[in-house]
């Protein structure tokens, strides 16, 4: 039915695709993928991206691990930071659990799980999308909601720069709220009554970046019936915000560069010569010097992107702010599910302010979204609080780049581990290195062994083997 709800259910068992296609399939319409590979290229093509997702932890080409289908959460949501995902997997144990909501999952059902179970939740996740697309204007400010130094400076930064032409670079964590800055940059300037365009660079497939940014003209290419304006037309004075722009392929990189320098661009297909005034707000959870010094960034883009650079804080480092984005959100929740706020009691209010979170802003809200509805008008203890943190996952920044090349950092930083840790194996780091990095090759050239195995250094089967030697760990 066209007016159903979208649902992207990707598992690699065709057996239950096609039992919860049948099931679901009144109340939604359908998409079925078996790979994360598969499932990010449908993303990509479709017009607009689902509005729910249920996903599988145990994904190939490693069935028999979480770690493709939390990649896919993360993918998924660098795609459409909106779409509410259920993770639906055997590995159901509570660490996947915890790490697959820290990552952005709404949710995480055990399997077998009957269908109307799934039905009710898919129906609940869209009510809390919907509330929270109705509540923009709530969201607009969602980030600014504190008094830390970080956030005032943070501020102070968006007051600053918003009513300037130059382009500015966002740079953070994922689910930091990269987008809700930009949002205010734009609101918060003399152009908040023209056009706002928003592009994930991400989340379209690089053959459609160009034709949506610059346009087409007709006959440009097969499906180009007719003439067709781009978003730097569009946007005429407004604001284009560019968000994961470490992902824009180089070829367009140039193009952009262009804009940005003169207003300069064509449509694809013709020769003429347009301008822009669009002013571009780029975003990045990437370190883009780090992505020059490989070969994958334009120098001169960075620097003419990052005029303003504006660097969102982690909430680790907002201090009681995590209390103050605390009340705020049970507020917003409770009254849209029009249920009574839950609160917390003293112990678990300090175990709310030292825990790190790590997936930053969203997993507080999915974190809030769950205990509202788990415990409407409670007073929670640690007990309640404590299976919804995922105390072993680390920040983006704590592990960004692996050991550092000087010798003596390295000792430095082997000193503080080794004080931290009560029990330390060097094997057992070891291994945790060398997996690390052949998951990182993987995810890079999407599944692609050979190409992995360039990328490491190391020959095809010595990669087959020590990945069926890490799987045995």
């Amino acid at each position: 039915m066209p007016d159903n709800p979208s649902l992207l259910i990707v598992d690699d068992d065709t057996l239950i695709t096609d039992t919860l296609a049948y099931a679901l399939g009144k109340d939604f319409n359908v998409m079925v993928s078996a790979s994360r590979v598969h499932a990010v290229d449908m993303v990509r093509r479709l017009d607009t991206p689902p509005q729910l997702a249920l996903v599988d932890l145990g994904l190939p080409p490693l069935p028999h691990r979480p770690d493709e289908g939390f990649q896919l959460v993360a993918d998924l949501l660098a795609h459409s930071p909106t779409m509410k995902i259920l993770v639906l997997s055997g590995q159901n144990d509570a660490a996947n659990a915890r790490h697959a909501r820290t990552l952005g999952a709404t949710d995480f059902v055990a399997k077998p799980c009957n269908a109307e179970t799934l039905k009710k939740l898919l129906l609940h996740a869209l009510q809390i999308r919907a509330a929270e697309i109705s509540g923009d204007t709530e969201r607009a400010g969602d980030l600014l909601i504190g008094a830390s130094p970080a956030l005032e400076k943070l501020k102070n930064q968006i007051s600053q720069y918003a009513d300037s032409p130059f382009p500015a670079l966002i740079e953070g964590e994922s689910g930091s709220g990269k987008e809700v800055v930009a949002n205010c940059l734009h609101h918060l300037s003399w152009r908040k009554d023209k056009p706002w365009f928003a592009l994930n660079c991400a989340a379209i497939a690089p053959t459609l970046v160009e034709p949506t940014l610059f346009g087409y003209s007709k006959g440009a290419f097969t499906g180009a019936t007719a003439n067709k304006s781009g978003y730097f037309e569009d946007a005429q004075e407004g604001t284009l915000f560019l968000d994961e722009i470490g992902e824009l392929p180089l070829e367009l990189q140039a193009k952009l560069l262009r804009v940005l320098e003169n207003g300069e661009y064509q449509r694809v297909g013709e020769t003429q010569q347009r301008i822009s005034h669009t002013r571009v707000i780029a975003a990045t959870n990437r370190d883009l010097r780090q992505e020059i010094k490989a070969g994958r960034f334009r120098a001169d883009l960075y620097h003419r992107l990052s005029v303003f650079s504006i660097s969102v804080p982690p909430l680790r480092e907002t201090g009681d702010d995590k209390a103050l984005l605390l009340a705020h959100f049970s507020r917003f929740y409770a009254e849209r599910a029009e249920l009574a706020p839950f609160t917390l009691d003293k112990e678990a209010t300090q175990l709310w302010r030292d825990y790190r979170f790590p997936g930053n802003v969203r997993e507080l809200k999915n974190i809030v979204i769950r205990l509202t509805t788990k415990y409407p008008g409670q007073k929670l203890s640690p007990l309640e609080l404590e299976p919804e943190l995922d105390r072993e996952a680390q920040p983006e920044a704590s592990a960004e780049h692996g050991p550092p090349d000087d010798p003596q950092a390295l000792i430095a930083l082997a000193q503080r581990h080794l004080q931290r840790e009560r029990q330390f194996n060097l094997d057992d780091m070891l291994r945790a290195w060398e997996r690390g990095y052949i998951e990182a090759a993987m995810r890079l050239t999407h599944g692609n062994v050979s190409q992995a195995a360039k990328m490491l250094g190391i020959n095809r089967t010595t990669l087959y083997s020590r990945m069926e030697h890490s799987d045995k760990k």
